[in-house]
């Protein structure tokens, strides 16, 4: 241990060289625990090899007792296919439906204590209405942190080191994000131990639909843009890319494919928005990836990726384009095919143009 020895005119000082807090208060500690390691302590990748995938639970609100808020249309279309892509993705889903505060409490409180040795991880989600630093049940609002305080490794032994994922699809305020028109293109340059420690709060991922302050939108018949886009690339991508990774895609997904729909009301017209990853994946530094089920390839149909619809579809709209410029007159049959491709096309790239858009 260094000792360091400081004149500030009073007489010598010693300082020993240790970690200071950064919080004035009463310092209460947490007492150590000890957990079974899942992982090497350097694994680039989370163990995802255990008997069981791990529990997946939703909680879908649509009605609220709360007069000042409306019904979530839409929230269904949501729930269904994200429960839908984790049952592809090897989870055992439970989807639970306006719940009240402490019906979600004693449930959250019971699935931590169980146990959770034969699983890879747990995920939980909810859909509901939302505001700055708090979420709403179906009887009263509570505290996001009330979702994953019962799972932090000193609580919930069994998942700790394993990853703990949360999704959020709810407003965080009231503001909107109307977005910035870029007109052009520019760029810019920019050892392994058999014993170890990790902070209580490790291996949490918490993703909400949209960054603190802003509105959270939701179709009103194809479901929230941010559940759309997760269920989408977890579809299509969700055992080949990590999560953080196919994350960052979602949020691409969110802010460049969809664009408000409500041409009655201007000032809540042609809005954006744009996930947000509030925790990092892993807090130590592990990479998650959501293998497929056993192992097996063979239980899994080819899945046909967006892009490659849409580039055929692009290619044949194009190649009918040339024709006609060439002079060549199509039959009614092979115009009529045109214009349904063109509108294909279009409803591809901008999706939220067909139906109206609501908040969360």
């Amino acid at each position: 241990m260094e000792i360091n020895s400081e004149n500030n005119g009073h007489g010598d000082e010693q300082r020993t060289n240790a970690d200071e807090g950064d919080a004035w208060g009463s310092q209460q500690s947490s007492t150590p625990r000890t957990a079974k390691m899942p992982v090497d302590r350097n694994a680039a990748y989370y163990n995802m090899k255990h008997k069981n995938r791990g529990m997946a639970i939703i909680f879908n609100h649509e009605h609220f007792d709360i007069h000042s808020l409306k019904s979530r249309v839409g929230t269904n279309v949501d729930c269904d296919s994200f429960a839908k892509v984790l049952k592809t993705l090897g989870f055992t889903v439970t989807v639970l439906h306006n719940l009240r505060a402490g019906e979600i409490n004693s449930y959250i409180s019971q699935t931590a204590d169980m146990d959770h040795t034969d699983n890879d991880c747990i995920l939980i989600a909810v859909l509901t209405h939302g505001e700055m630093g708090m979420l709403y049940a179906k009887d009263t609002h509570y505290k996001p942190e009330n979702l994953w305080q019962y799972f932090t490794a000193d609580k919930c032994p069994t998942l700790a080191g394993k990853p703990k994922l949360f999704f959020v699809q709810a407003c965080q305020g009231d503001k909107l994000d109307g977005g910035v028109t870029l007109s052009n293109r520019t760029e810019t340059d920019g050892a392994s131990s058999a014993v170890y420690r990790i902070p209580v709060h490790a291996d949490f991922l918490i993703v909400f639909s949209t960054v603190p302050g802003y509105y959270s939108w939701r179709n009103t018949t194809r479901g929230s843009w941010f559940m759309q886009a997760l269920c989408e690339e977890l579809h299509y991508y969700g055992t080949e890319r990590d999560i953080l990774t196919l994350l960052t895609f979602v949020c691409q997904r969110v802010a460049l494919d969809f664009e408000s729909n409500t041409p009655d009301t201007p000032t809540m017209h042609q809005q954006k928005q744009v996930p947000c990853i509030t925790t990092p994946a892993g807090g130590r530094g592990n990479a998650l990836v959501i293998r497929r089920p056993h192992g097996g390839r063979g239980k899994h149909p080819r899945l046909y990726k967006p892009e490659h619809f849409r580039r055929s579809l692009s290619v044949r709209v194009q190649r009918t384009t040339k024709k006609l410029k060439e002079g060549k007159q199509p039959t009614a049959e092979g115009e009529a095919r045109l214009v349904q491709r063109r509108r294909r096309f279009s409803q591809n790239h901008f999706p939220w143009k067909k139906y109206p858009s609501s908040t969360d």
